[in-house]
């Protein structure tokens, strides 16, 4: 390849946005907010730091498929009715991939330290972001 096309590629892909691979600061903020959230007991907040607020939001867990925010909330505050089942809440990143100027997929893991009758547990997730007015949100995410 010649060196002026080298350089073109080059261009066009900082140009868009393309080049790098690495997770936006903002997806880091989010994830950190919504831990706090969750460590304080506070599944609203959780859901507000990073989800996307719209009925076309799409979670997937052990329970399978629930659509919309409003029914996502509703399942993690039965799934997790008091602080205690919440426990301690920690992300691990694996890897982020840019999906194109507007979108990204984060892999990583979930850890959840509880005391009393739960269990810690712990997983995987896959969520796909999307950059908005109000910054990046969540619209798909499959934990497991």
């Amino acid at each position: 390849m010649s060196k002026s096309l080298r350089t073109l590629g080059f261009v066009a892909c900082w140009a868009v946005g393309l080049c790098g691979v690495a997770q936006p600061a903002a997806v880091q903020r989010a994830l950190d907010a919504q831990s706090a959230a969750w460590n304080r007991g506070d599944a609203a907040a959780f859901m507000a730091e990073g989800y996307w607020e719209s009925p076309n939001l799409v979670f997937v867990g052990s329970k399978g498929l629930t659509e919309g925010y409003e029914p996502t909330l509703q399942r993690y505050l039965t799934s997790y009715p008091n602080a205690q089942a919440m426990g301690h809440l920690a992300f691990g990143t694996l890897r982020w991939e840019r999906l194109g100027l507007r979108h990204g997929l984060l892999v990583g893991t979930w850890k959840l330290d509880r005391t009393g009758d739960h269990a810690a547990v712990s997983g995987h997730f896959s969520l796909v972001w999307r950059r908005t007015w109000k910054g990046w949100r969540i619209i798909a995410d499959h934990s497991s």
